[in-house]
This record gives C-alpha cells, structure tokens and sequence, in this order.
C-alpha cells in the first residue's frame, strides 16, 4: 500500500476495476505522503485528511456496486488555489484578498467533481499569480521536492511540487505566460497548457487556460476527457468537441515525415544554460531518428514585444492594487507592490504601444510556426532557481526573462506541452516544449507521448526527507523508484 500514492490514475482505475486496492486505500497513502513531504514543500492550501477519506469511503461504495461515477472515480485529485471551490475563499495567494467562501465551483473544479474524483486539497501559488515562484504573503514558501533549496516555480507552484512528490496523480494548474508548463520542467512533471478555450475557465481572460500537471502525458490525456467538457461561463469557450484523448498510442510511427522546428534562441530574455540546450539537442536527435524532419527554427519574439507585455500587465496590476485600501496593499510581496507601481509614470500612448505587443506576439508566433507541423524548444532557459527568491533576475524592473519560450504560445492560443527529457549534472529536471497549431491539442499529447517512449526512463522522483529538518536547515531529498478567479487580480495565472 505504501506505493500506490506513486501510480498512475490509469493503473488506479485498473486495480478499482480489479478490486486489487480500494479507493481509501488510494486516499491514505496520498495522506500519508503528504504528512511526510508537508512541512518542507508547503505545497497545498486547505489540506482536509478526513474530508478526503469521506470522499474516498463514498466512491469505494461505487465501486463496490459497479456503478463508478466517471472517469476519475476516486482518483485523488488537487486544485490550484485561483480555482474556485465552493464554500472555500480563493486567496489568489495574496494576505491582501479578503477570504470569502465562493459560491460554486469554478468550471475545472466542477467537472473534476462530476467525474467523481476526490477533491482532497488546493495547491498554493504567488500573489495573484504573477511570479514564477513560490514565494506568497499568504501562503508559506512553496519548495521543489528535487532540491529543498530550490523553488518549484510558479504560478502553479503547489502543483508542480505536488505531483514531483507524489501527491497523487492529478493536479490541475493554470497558465497566462508560463505557470503550467514552468513549474513542471523545473519539477520534472508533464504540464500541459491546451488551446484557449479547450478548457473552460472561470473568469476567462487573454491567454489564460487551466491545465492537467501529472506524471504522464497518459494522465494528461485522461483528464482532458473531463476538463474539456464544455462550460456556458467562458465566453471565450471553444465549441464542444468529440476528440479521442485516449489515442496516444502509435505515436513514434508518425513521427516520420513531420516537420519540427527546433527553437533554442527565443530572440530575447535569459540566455539558454548550455545544460538545458545539449538536452533540447538531444531530444531533438531522437525524434530525428524516429523519422522526424528536424529544422533549426529562426528566434521571433522581440526585446519590444515581451517588455510591452510587461508593460501592460504592470498597468492591469497597479489598477487592481490601487482599488484596494491601502492596509490590504501594504500586505501584497514588495517584489510585486515595487513591479506594479512602476507602471505609474506610464503615458496613454506608452500603454497603448505595450497592448499592441500582445497582437505583434501572436502574430509573429503564428507566421514563423506556419512552416512546420510542431516546435521544439526549452520550457525554461534555466534549471530551478533558489527558493527565496521572487524571479530568476530577481529584480522587478526585469521580471519575465525566464517566460520567452512559453508566453508566445499563450499569445497564439497555440497548445504547448512540458516533458521531462533530462536532468542537469546537479540532478534538477530538465524539460523539452512541444508546441502544436492552434486547436491540435491531441496532436500535441500523441507527440509529447511518443517522446516520453523514446526518451526512456528518467531518474527516480525525490523521497521525502528521512528526517524533519531543524529551524532553518533544509534535508536534501532521497529517491525512489517510481512505481485567479477573482478580485483584486482578475486574470491571476
């Protein structure tokens, strides 16, 4: 029993079916894995042991009866805090948000629910989602199970923490720039950021998608069965589509002929680490030796476009901070306080410039993806960074130099996908990006599928540490095999 927190929801469903393991069995293994990796990671929001096994106790009683739910009947499952769960206040991160129960559940919640999943915990995230970091003023310091010292990234930080540690098997996250698939390279997870529109979201806004954070791209697939399903409160909703998410297999024999572009200079940002590069290389070489058409992709994002993107989104940010009383303010991380209040000297005609670049992003991502089938590249340029810290440059005049390669594909509406293809000589996981047309969001999980089938096994993920550590002294992990949807910031990642 002590193993099952580590397998798949697929291979959960199968032992349900088999009666080889019950669904409370599934729920405390997970528990007990939280309680030993908890007081380190401080990845989860609203952790509810008993109220799990309740859930758990109510679809084993399905099971036994034959009649499951949906499914994901009592695979245990976490939601990202922005993502409404009724009667929970939504803190998006921040001690600045009043906390006040919600009224529903927002539209991945409510969808994870009616297919009987067990909702056992929210993951936590910066302030309003706007770091790619685990620091918060309202949640402890999120850390990465593979180094205590590092930070699993953000926005959905709790998340990607989550699932490297063996929180089970699912976990839903959300992404505006990069806070799907960033905190899953540098967790060495699959993170998966779909077309806009794929996923219902609650509130919808510019780029904004919520996604599956799993182990495997097969999980991946499993829970765009039930994310996808379609939901009247985003108006920017794509249209209900029957789409075989299953279909995964058969992956690498379609791979000959197709063309990859191979991006490894985003135009501007953080250079790539020569780490991170030899791996996107060598993940590059053996889809060539599958039969892929492998094409050296010319950078086209822009020093101009990426700061007027943050231009803009510090204008969206001071406003939001601006409304709020100046005691709940003072509450939000300096970092972000210091990021959005620079945007105060801005002219209408500089903001207007700096909302253009969303439309120049997205069209120059679209024109130079036109020639080949799927993009290759970096998730991040870098492995994890220090936990400590707010960013990687840590300085907020500078803050998005680590998003170059994520953010276009947001801007595009294009599908993009996080797998772990490596690791680097310090042992942090190391990611590949694989980037589709727009509304080929099967084709790019069939692909990243392939991918992890080539690549072969990976290094075992982190056991939590032997000991509790002392006041200030972080345990490295050992290892085992493996078996914002509210104010103040209304479109928090």
């Amino acid at each position: 029993m002590s193993e099952l927190h580590t397998l798949s929801a697929t291979a959960l469903l199968r032992g349900y079916m088999a009666r080889q393991w019950s669904p409370v069995d599934v729920m405390q293994a997970v528990i007990d894995q939280v309680q030993h990796w908890e007081p380190q990671l401080q990845a989860t929001y609203l952790f509810r042991p008993e109220a799990a096994l309740e859930q758990a106790r109510a679809s084993e009683a399905r099971w036994q009866r034959r009649t499951p739910q949906g499914w994901l009947d009592g695979i245990p499952a976490t939601i990202k805090d922005n993502i409404a769960t009724a009667g929970d206040p939504t803190p998006l991160g921040t001690a600045a948000t009043l906390l006040v129960p919600a009224a529903a559940d927002a539209p991945p919640a409510a969808r994870l629910r009616e297919a009987g999943a067990v909702l056992w915990a929210k993951t936590t995230m910066p302030d309003f989602g706007m770091l790619s970091s685990g620091l918060s003023s309202f949640h402890a310091t999120a850390r990465n199970p593979w180094d205590l010292s590092k930070g699993p990234g953000g926005s959905s930080a709790g998340a990607g923490a989550a699932a490297a540690a063996g929180y089970g098997p699912l976990h839903v996250g959300t992404d505006i720039g990069g806070s799907i698939r960033l905190p899953a390279s540098w967790c060495g997870i699959v993170g998966f950021k779909p077309s806009l529109g794929r996923i219902p979201i609650d509130p919808p806004y510019t780029g904004r998608c919520a996604g599956p954070m799993t182990r495997s791209v097969e999980d991946a697939a499993l829970m765009m069965m039930v994310l996808a399903q379609p939901d009247a409160r985003d108006c920017m909703a794509l249209p209900p589509q029957d789409i075989a998410w299953e279909a995964l297999e058969g992956g690498i024999e379609r791979l000959r002929g197709l063309r990859f572009g191979l991006l490894l200079d985003a135009g501007c940002g953080l250079p790539v680490a020569p780490e991170v590069r030899q791996a996107i290389e060598h993940a590059a070489v053996l889809l060539e030796q599958a039969g892929a058409i492998v094409e050296p992709m010319p950078a086209f994002l822009t020093r101009e476009m990426l700061d007027g993107m943050d231009h803009f989104w510090r204008m969206r940010s001071h406003i939001d901070l601006q409304s709020l009383p100046a005691s709940q303010q003072a509450k939000v991380l300096p970092f972000i306080r210091q990021w959005a209040g620079s945007a105060s000297s801005f002219t209408a005609p500089a903001l207007f410039a700096a909302q253009h670049q969303f439309f120049r992003t997205r069209q120059a991502t679209v024109q130079a993806c036109a020639a080949y089938d799927y993009v290759l590249s970096p998730v991040a340029p870098i492995t994890a960074f220090d936990a400590e810290l707010p960013s990687p440059t840590n300085d907020p005049l500078r803050p998005l130099e680590h998003i170059a390669f994520t953010v276009p594909f947001n801007m595009s509406e294009q599908p993009a996908i996080s797998v772990p293809c490596a690791q680097s000589s310090t042992g942090l996981p190391i990611s590949l990006q694989i980037a589709g047309p727009r509304f080929d969001d099967l084709g790019v999980l069939q692909i990243a599928r392939a991918f992890e089938q080539l690549r072969g096994p990976l290094p075992p993920y982190p056991l939590p540490p032997a000991t509790t550590p002392s006041h200030g002294t972080l345990t490295p992990p050992a290892t085992t095999a493996p078996a914002t949807d509210s104010a103040p910031v209304s479109a928090a990642t």
